[in-house]
């Protein structure tokens, strides 16, 4: 039963109760003595308005519906003194002015039937077909006697899900919250607060994401009044005493209407007041407001091609506001909407808002998914590929709504994340390099991109491509944007990358987090995500797959006490891997040195370092002279037979698209393995690259060294000469 519902002695809904006979319901209805006042009128109002939008429907199935719904509810009453059946009535009438079709208007009557009476779904469906029984229980809620303080987060858990199958579901929900708002001041004020908070942070959001501005002005009109009284009355009495400085829009439309009749446009220019809210808003970004701030011209044509039309001429004729320009008929919304905004300045300087639709925009941009009608409705009765539905908006942030509340399972997380997930009301659209879309919110980063197309596979990515660029996966997207994600292992990794992907390293991830392996170490797969990833993750759905994965992996989250470099190389004896000759105990450790990584046939010498191990360097190395002001002795050192070996090039190039493609390319041509990689930040559109690579025979150094030069943008190539930071 509604907020507003009560019924005076009738008994409390449980299960198995008895089933009632509709057949005898309805006889009783239409012939019964019962008075009924002017409720058949009511029912009239409501098939007038669909008659409006849809002149073939037949009214059968309304009436029909709404004897059951009348007879069911008869002896309830709203608090406000009403007999109850005139909520369902108001709420199908909201729709029916709308433009929403049969099916969803015969629902919108029964909605509350199942919820609030005898009548049980499977009567429901027997009356009225499957369609009506899957929107009557859609919109039905839990019981608080199942639920407790659950019940609430639940119920529109259930609703979301039903909503994922058949968008209608939503709109019924939408129109019954709107007149329950409408009638609320019977209330507790803390009632009032307490619904209107939720009103605010979850069914005003959904209104505006299908697309059903009608509803969601309203809404947040009465929600403002409630939770903002005194700004309220404020904005109240402002729009009471309009400023009168300067032009009024009527003088402006009256200019506007004779500029396109003289250029023989045929549009309608019409006055769109803003609502309570609007003004409230732009009080606070304008200061003193003037008349034309009060509201915005609408001009309503009748083909896509007259709105550029209009826009072109009222750019001719009047000053145009270049900064308000937008274009949504060439990128809708993605909630449906489209238009052109633009704003133009008269001779005194007064600016004014415009607004150039057509008229089934305008249709679209009030109604949003009402005015589709039935979206499901097979196209010349081709039934839908694989029996799914396709979502009517636009597939992205419902998909993800639904994606992510599986995950969810706690009441209280999904109710938290989804009123946040549902306060970024502004979405982009990003391209994966493989094809496809994702859409995610406004201020998503490469994190989220991640998650979004890979689920918990996206724990192994190591960093991001954003437009071809090498990018961290804190990087903030932009509409339009193209994203490869590079994981550990998985199928975006290109053949050439298989090194330089986990050579990201310090910089592949946000904040700098572990991404790939060091200098000197064997590429292993992804750690997994670091904590820091939550600082960068938008959507719900990351945020709670990398909490998942912390959780369950709480060693991830132990901070070791040191990190000491690995090693290049670990002999076994005076010869090892490191292809080193040393005269030093068996059990001494010997690696090359990471400042200067020397190979046949450099010039070399070594110094014991601590824990009594040898590290070799390059004669010219700047350490060499280091090690020997400290005073400590050289270690004779001589290369081995074998010809394989390892180092470390520096490569300096101006940023370009590919570049870390071709790099990689050349490398491999020319027979060398990447160990790992390290690509900085661009500065001054300058990028420089570590590479560390494996070569089988270091006479091939000059020549890898040669083919990485003549890669395009890349000005020089240089081995590592300097002391690594500590």
């Amino acid at each position: 039963m509604s907020a507003e519902a009560t019924s005076p002695g009738a008994r409390s809904r449980r299960r198995g109760r008895t089933s009632i006979d509709l057949r005898r319901l309805g006889r009783a209805a239409l012939l019964g003595p019962a008075s009924r006042d002017r409720l058949p009128d009511a029912i009239g109002h409501v098939a007038d308005a669909h008659r409006a939008h849809h002149p073939d429907a037949d009214l059968l199935v309304l009436g029909k519906a709404y004897v059951l719904a009348e007879m069911s509810h008869r002896g309830q009453f709203r608090k406000s003194g009403e007999p109850y059946i005139t909520h369902p009535l108001a709420v199908t009438l909201i729709l029916a002015e709308l433009g929403a079709e049969t099916t969803t208007l015969t629902a919108s009557l029964l909605h509350d039937t199942v919820e609030d009476t005898d009548v049980t779904l499977d009567q429901v469906r027997a009356e009225f077909g499957d369609e009506v029984c899957y929107l009557v229980d859609g919109v039905t809620k839990l019981e608080k006697v199942d639920y407790g303080a659950a019940a609430e987060p639940e119920t529109f858990r259930k609703m979301l899900v039903a909503t994922g199958n058949d968008v209608r579901v939503m709109s019924i929900k939408l129109a019954d919250r709107l007149h329950n708002m409408r009638t609320l001041g019977v209330m507790r004020p803390e009632k009032q607060a307490r619904i209107a908070k939720v009103t605010h942070d979850v069914l005003i959001p959904l209104a505006e994401r299908l697309g059903v501005q009608a509803l969601k002005t309203e809404l947040e009109d009465l929600v403002f009044a409630i939770l903002q009284p005194e700004e309220y009355e404020r904005t109240r009495a402002v729009i009471a005493d309009r400023a009168t400085t300067g032009p009024s829009l009527d003088t402006i439309a009256v200019d506007v209407r004779r500029t396109l009749r003289e250029a023989d446009i045929s549009a309608e220019v019409l006055i769109r007041p803003r609502h309570f809210v609007s003004v409230h808003r732009a009080r606070l970004k304008r200061g003193e407001m003037r008349g034309t701030d009060f509201g915005r011209l609408l001009v309503l044509v009748g083909e896509d091609a007259d709105c550029y039309a209009v826009l072109g001429e009222l750019h001719t004729c009047f000053t145009p506001v270049i900064s308000e320009f937008k274009d949504f008929i060439a990128a809708p919304k993605y909630n449906l909407y489209q238009s052109l905004h633009t704003a133009v300045a008269g001779l005194d300087g007064a600016v004014v808002e415009v607004l150039i639709r057509t008229h089934q925009m305008h249709r679209v941009a009030e109604a949003g998914v009402v005015a589709l009608g039935n979206p499901y409705t097979p196209v010349d009765g081709a039934e839908p590929a694989d029996g799914e539905r396709a979502d009517p908006t636009r597939p992205g942030w419902l998909s993800r709504l639904l994606a992510w509340q599986e995950s969810a399972t706690d009441p209280d997380t999904f109710w938290t994340t989804l009123r946040a997930d549902l306060a970024q009301d502004r979405e982009i659209s990003v391209f994966p390099a493989d094809g496809g879309m994702l859409g995610l919110p406004a201020g998503a980063t490469c994190v989220d991109a991640a998650y979004a197309q890979y689920g918990d596979g996206a724990h192994g990515c190591i960093g991001a491509r954003v437009n071809g660029r090498l990018a961290t996966l804190s990087t903030v997207l932009v509409d339009g944007d193209t994203v490869q994600l590079l994981l550990a292992q998985g199928p975006v990794q290109a053949p050439g990358d298989a090194g330089g992907v986990g050579g990201l390293g310090d910089s592949g991830g946000p904040g700098g987090e572990r991404t790939g392996p060091k200098a000197g170490q064997a590429q292993e797969a992804a750690p997994g995500p670091s904590p820091e990833w939550l600082d960068h993750a938008r959507t719900p759905a990351a945020r709670i797959a990398i909490a998942g994965w912390l959780a369950a992996n709480p060693e991830s989250l132990k901070v070791p006490e040191s990190e000491p470099r690995a090693p290049g190389a670990v002999t076994a004896g005076r010869r090892g891997v490191a292809n080193v000759v040393v005269d030093v105990p068996e059990d001494t450790t010997v690696r090359l040195a990471g400042c200067c990584t020397p190979v046949p046939p450099d010039d070399v010498t070594g110094f014991l370092v601590r824990g009594g191990a040898v590290t070799v360097h390059r004669a010219e190395c700047s350490a060499v002279g280091r090690m020997a002001a400290l005073g400590r002795s050289p270690v004779v050192v001589s290369w081995g037979d074998e010809a394989e070996c390892r180092v470390t090039l520096y490569a300096e190039s101006f940023g370009r698209p590919r570049l870390l493609a071709d790099l990689t390319e050349a490398i491999a041509t020319a027979g060398a393995a990447i160990v790992s990689a390290n690509v900085e930040p661009p500065s001054e559109q300058r990028v420089r690259h570590t590479y560390t690579l494996q070569l089988p025979d270091a006479a091939g150094l000059a020549g890898l060294m040669r083919a990485m030069r003549d890669v395009p943008g890349v000005f020089d190539v240089r081995r590592a000469q300097h002391e690594p930071a500590s």
